[in-house]
């Protein structure tokens, strides 16, 4: 077991973000931000396959989310990102098109991962394995998807 990711093991690299996670400071905002950068091409999809990708993405993060963190011996080792792709997709599912609305559901998605207010504490604290990984970050999601789509009801 080590407190490092092996690069040559791809389930390591899908869950540190394709490297985002390691970012020596903030990896949970630069994962998100590389989540932002993929978002672009998947806000093409039609709405059945982007809920496709999410559900496939959230149950595939399950997998890689424990299986990295019981190799690195860490349990949500802060590198591990993949948790946050999902969060942010989540939270810009059906948002209104523009760099704006994008910029708006990262400050959401982020507040809420940070902040983790009820229920998201709760669940970082006694849901555990790739599941604990990967719920708080799909709650988080969803909380700021509520907030982005209240914002764009009242704005538009």
């Amino acid at each position: 077991m080590s407190a490092t990711p092996n690069w040559r093991d791809p389930v390591h690299v899908l869950a540190f973000g394709f490297g985002s996670g390691a970012a020596p400071k903030a990896p949970g905002t630069f994962g998100t931000l590389m989540a932002c950068l993929l978002y672009i091409p998947l806000a093409q999809l039609s709405l059945e396959y982007y809920v496709a990708v999410i559900l496939v993405s959230a149950l595939l993060g399950i997998y890689l989310c424990g299986k990295t963190s019981q190799d690195m011996g860490v349990h949500d080792h802060g590198g591990i990102v993949w948790d946050e792709f999902v969060g942010m997709w989540i939270t810009m599912l059906m948002a209104p098109a523009g760099w704006l609305w994008l910029a708006i559901g990262f400050v959401l998605f982020r507040f809420f991962d940070i902040i983790k207010p009820w229920p998201i504490r709760w669940l970082d604290k006694h849901v555990h394995g790739g599941l604990g990984i990967m719920l708080d970050d799909i709650v988080a999601g969803f909380m700021a998807l509520i907030c982005l789509q209240l914002l764009a009801a009242w704005l538009l």
